[in-house]
């Protein structure tokens, strides 16, 4: 979680809160009284093992075993808790990850009365170079998202934006610092959430082109040359089918 909102939500909470923490478990929120994770209890704090943080939220875990709750977040089952029964719930670096996010936001809002939600920023999962030099993003992230006006947009991320007409360069990287790495909403009653369902790879094309040069376009004498590059190949592939073809007769 973005260490600023953590001061500012610990400083939001009233002793009595009852908090939720949901998908919790690499790095616990520790004035959560209760955590819901797919993950064991016993193995919590995982971006320890790599330098990170095993925990926010204060040294004191508001939380124990008995109030861990393991349980797919994503499945058919509710979580085990009552309508509102949360004064506050925490989702931080979650919905990124998971196979069904919309399922997931509507058990946050049954159980919440308000919360706070942190997912990486658009340019972060659109960045080369942040795990692998030709990767755009984290490899197991599965969703471009967009927060605004009271509302989450779930794009699937599509294989095709690790293409560099469709990412940003590595060069972006020094750009995504602090809140440009991350995204949130904080959200009090209800909040709005949709997945985005391109029809055919046309239209994926399209928005993740409209991203790209709504943020730091590309060159446009690079993009002719990429367009004239892809024309050529084209004419070259379909000249082989058609000679295959006549081969074949």
């Amino acid at each position: 979680m973005y260490e600023p909102n953590v001061a500012v939500l610990l400083e939001r909470l009233q002793p009595d809160d009852m908090v939720l923490d949901v998908g919790g478990w690499a790095c616990p929120f520790n004035r959560a009284n209760w955590v819901i994770d797919a993950e064991p209890y016993e193995t919590r704090g995982f971006y320890r093992t790599f330098g990170g943080r095993a925990s926010q939220g204060g040294e004191e875990e508001w939380f124990s075993a008995e109030t861990w709750v393991r349980h797919d977040i994503c499945g058919r089952a509710p979580f085990p808790f009552p309508d509102k029964h949360f004064d506050f719930v925490v989702c931080s670096h979650t919905m990124e990850d998971v196979r069904d996010p919309l399922a997931v936001c509507a058990e946050i809002l049954r159980v919440g009365k308000g919360g706070y939600i942190e997912v990486p920023s658009r340019a972060f999962e659109s960045t080369r170079g942040i795990e692998r030099p030709n990767l755009a993003g984290l490899s197991h992230h599965r969703w471009l998202i967009d927060i605004g006006d009271n509302g989450i947009d779930f794009l699937q991320k599509y294989g095709l934006i690790h293409d560099w007409r469709y990412s940003l360069p590595r060069s972006y990287q020094e750009r995504l610092r602090g809140e440009a790495a991350v995204q949130w909403l904080w959200w009090e009653g209800d909040f709005k959430f949709r997945e985005l369902v391109p029809h055919g790879m046309v239209e994926v094309e399209a928005e993740l082109a409209r991203y790209i040069r709504a943020t730091s376009p590309h060159p446009s004498w690079k993009l002719a040359l990429d367009d004239q590059r892809r024309r050529v190949w084209h004419l070259v592939r379909r000249a082989r089918e058609v000679v295959g073809t006549f081969g074949r007769d």
